[in-house]
């Protein structure tokens, strides 16, 4: 997608306003000597931002607004280090609160649904973006945060709840719940909004049928406004996103240069119009790609295809460069396999070992199985695995994010 003049007027006002103040992407500018853009080269000419630019502006050294308009600030989660802060103003709240109830309307949901909203509350920006589009689409909210599934269950049965919001590993574990009470004649939900981690065919088609309803997949990072930014149509040929709000560009994640429609590469994000936080060129490391052509639902917005894994989810074994997604997809060919999975990738005897364990039905024998995958991660990959198959319902299950690879090399 070639950036617009009008997004390249847009991105001008937010130099001039980096530059302003002083922050950590104003002082790159300033350094560089640029001052503003014209074309979509000098666009390309412009800095990266990264992860470690924005923790080295803790707390508040990203604010670019005055302090009397920032209403509110979000955080990442600082598991890796310090937390990013990402200061709003209210005109960034309404922003995101409009795009995210486009995403509601993409999905087909009305202001006659009532929205379970799961995720968490607080600094995370995931459960008051829900919250906050469902109520800028005129729907009832049901905010119950995440945790407690009794509570969950009870009141999605007497609110009647229509659509849940959730990450694919808490869906996945209320689907079993509501399979193991027997209750699911008393459960009216219709659709699923299923953000904040990558989740295969296998889950999809598992939580979708089990549950009977249709799921739509929402994209978003705490440091681009949060969830919202993105979501699949009902055709689900990739996540239309807010070209109006963001230019998004697809880069070589080693050479860095943008590549074409259609091609793999890093997800590139700048924020046009962003008040109190806005970020130029952010690399967010997620794989994807910009899908080419019009999409049969009629939008004109831009699609991104399903996020492929993130750069930095790469594993280095026996000098094999792998990506979950790789292990995930020869898993969905075999369909003894449930979507439930994990890789442990340890060092033992002088080398490294990938081992996977995968859930099975039960239905099978376990050693040949394990046997038959060990040999098509061989042919595909290029190594040979330990696999290990387990019962239904052995892997952990989580209420937020499910962590698929444990790297134990390292401890």
């Amino acid at each position: 997608m070639q950036i617009t003049d009008l997004q390249i007027s847009q991105v001008n006002d937010r130099i001039k306003a980096l530059v302003k103040a002083g922050s950590f992407y104003g002082k790159k500018l300033e350094e560089a000597g640029i001052t503003g853009i014209s074309t979509a080269e000098d666009f390309e000419k412009l800095p990266f931002s990264e992860k470690n630019d924005l923790r080295e502006a803790y707390p508040l050294g990203l604010m670019t607004a005055p302090e009397e308009e920032i209403v509110r600030i979000h955080s990442s989660s600082g598991t890796t280090g310090l937390p990013v802060i990402i200061p709003y103003t209210a005109k960034d709240v309404d922003d995101w609160a409009i795009m995210f109830a486009r995403c509601y309307e993409m999905a087909g949901i009305t202001n006659t649904d009532r929205i379970q909203v799961t995720p968490g509350y607080g600094l995370w920006t995931a459960g008051i973006g829900f919250q906050n589009g469902a109520e800028k689409l005129g729907a009832m909210v049901i905010p119950m945060g995440p945790g407690n599934t009794d509570k969950q269950l009870q009141m999605m049965m007497d609110m009647k709840s229509t659509v849940i919001c959730s990450t694919s590993s808490y869906a996945l574990l209320l689907a079993e719940e509501i399979e193991k009470r027997g209750i699911k004649d008393q459960i009216h939900l219709k659709k699923g909004v299923i953000g904040s981690e990558r989740w295969g065919e296998t889950m999809r088609q598992r939580i979708s049928n089990e549950l009977g309803i249709e799921l739509y997949d929402i994209y978003g990072l705490t440091e681009i406004y949060g969830p919202g930014i993105g979501i699949n149509c009902k055709y689900n040929t990739g996540m239309h996103y807010w070209d109006d709000y963001l230019y998004i560009e697809i880069i070589d994640p080693v050479t860095l240069k943008p590549v074409p429609d259609g091609e793999m590469g890093e997800i590139v994000i700048t924020t046009l119009v962003k008040e109190g936080a806005p970020l130029i060129r952010y690399r967010t490391h997620d794989l994807s790609r910009i899908i080419p052509g019009e999409c049969p639902c009629g939008s004109k917005h831009p699609r991104l295809d399903t996020i492929m894994g993130r750069t930095d989810d790469m594993m280095k074994i026996k000098g094999v460069n792998v990506f979950p997604s790789q292990i995930e997809e020869i898993l969905h060919q075999f369909e003894e396999c449930s979507s439930e999975y994990q890789i442990r990738i340890s060092h033992l005897d002088g080398k490294d070992t990938m081992r996977i364990y995968v859930e099975t039905n039960g239905s099978v024998d376990f050693a040949d199985l394990a046997k038959r995958i060990a040999e098509r991660v061989k042919s595909k990959i290029g190594f040979t695995p330990l696999v290990k198959v387990v019962e239904l319902g052995l892997l952990p299950r989580s209420e937020k994010k499910t962590k698929r690879v444990i790297e134990e090399r390292y401890d």
